[in-house]
């Protein structure tokens, strides 16, 4: 039964599709845009992980930030919401 498996396998084994070495894995972390807190509309930062139309308000009002960790140094989210959102969001100057 083997030997008839095996006779099969190697005579249809031309017309079966190479392995697919092109296939790569996603990148453990996909490049995404960052949201400039200086700029960002207040529907732009509800969309955040634990930032919702309260806090978007208060970012809003808190402007201009010189680093991103402005927000909590300047108490306008806590700590383990900055946690979650820092890896996402920038805080660009103007020029």
């Amino acid at each position: 039964m083997r030997q008839i498996i095996r006779a099969v396998l190697v005579a249809f084994a031309p017309a079966l599709p190479a392995p697919a070495a092109a296939f790569h894995a996603p990148p453990a972390q996909a490049e995404v845009a960052l949201l400039d807190i200086n700029s960002a509309s207040e529907a732009q930062l509800d969309v955040l992980p634990g930032i919702g139309p309260a806090r978007a308000n208060a970012i809003i009002n808190g402007r201009p930030y010189n680093g991103k960790d402005d927000l909590v140094n300047r108490k306008i989210i806590p700590q383990n919401v900055y946690n979650g959102i820092k890896d996402r969001i920038i805080a660009r100057q103007k020029r």
